[in-house]
């Protein structure tokens, strides 16, 4: 494995991530939304969170930033960048096929909304952060570079921190104590931990 071969993964799972996505994204906006939790904060936490998941590591990838932040490449560390990422499409891929027509990339709730608690969302509340999680980690290790590897998890870390509780508050608001009963039985996003 080389820097080069690296960034050259980090990309292809970027166009993977959005293959998975889009049809998800089109089928989402035919669905009616009946409520929502899509404010200024949302769509400022939803854009930190692209700039570390992929403009910051995207100018890296096609710039090198001029050379600032580089850190020594390790082939190892890269190969289990490969790995995570692949861990964190599988699960990407799984949660959307689970949630159907209930996703959304914001704090929504659709028309017939329903509670989705099997597959993935057996072990963990929201799998969809476990999977972006996976992503964050494996851009650190798979571009060798401190502020585009990381650029990750710090713009991921800040939408989950602020997000996670609202997200929760209105889930509660729409399923009541059947929510409050699946809180009690599952994580958030690592299973058994967390």
């Amino acid at each position: 494995m080389t820097p080069t071969i690296a960034k050259a993964i980090w990309c292809c799972f970027v166009i993977a991530w959005w293959a998975m996505r889009y049809p998800h994204e089109r089928k989402a906006k035919k669905a009616g939304v009946v409520a929502s939790r899509r404010d200024t904060q949302e769509m400022l936490l939803l854009g930190i969170s692209l700039s570390g998941l992929g403009i910051v590591p995207m100018i890296y990838v096609f710039t090198k930033f001029g050379g600032i932040g580089e850190r020594t490449f390790i082939p190892s560390l890269a190969w289990l960048g490969l790995l995570l990422a692949l861990g964190a499409l599988l699960f990407f891929y799984r949660t959307h096929q689970q949630l159907g027509r209930n996703w959304s990339v914001s704090l929504e709730l659709r028309d017939k909304h329903q509670l989705v608690v099997s597959g993935v969302y057996r072990y963990v509340r929201h799998p969809m952060y476990s999977a972006f999680f996976l992503w964050a980690v494996a851009q650190a290790l798979l571009l060798p570079n401190w502020i585009a590897g990381f650029s990750g998890l710090a713009g991921f870390g800040t939408l989950f921190f602020f997000r996670v509780g609202r997200e929760e508050e209105l889930m509660i608001e729409a399923f009541g104590d059947q929510y409050r009963h699946y809180m009690a039985r599952t994580a958030r996003v690592i299973p058994f931990i967390y």
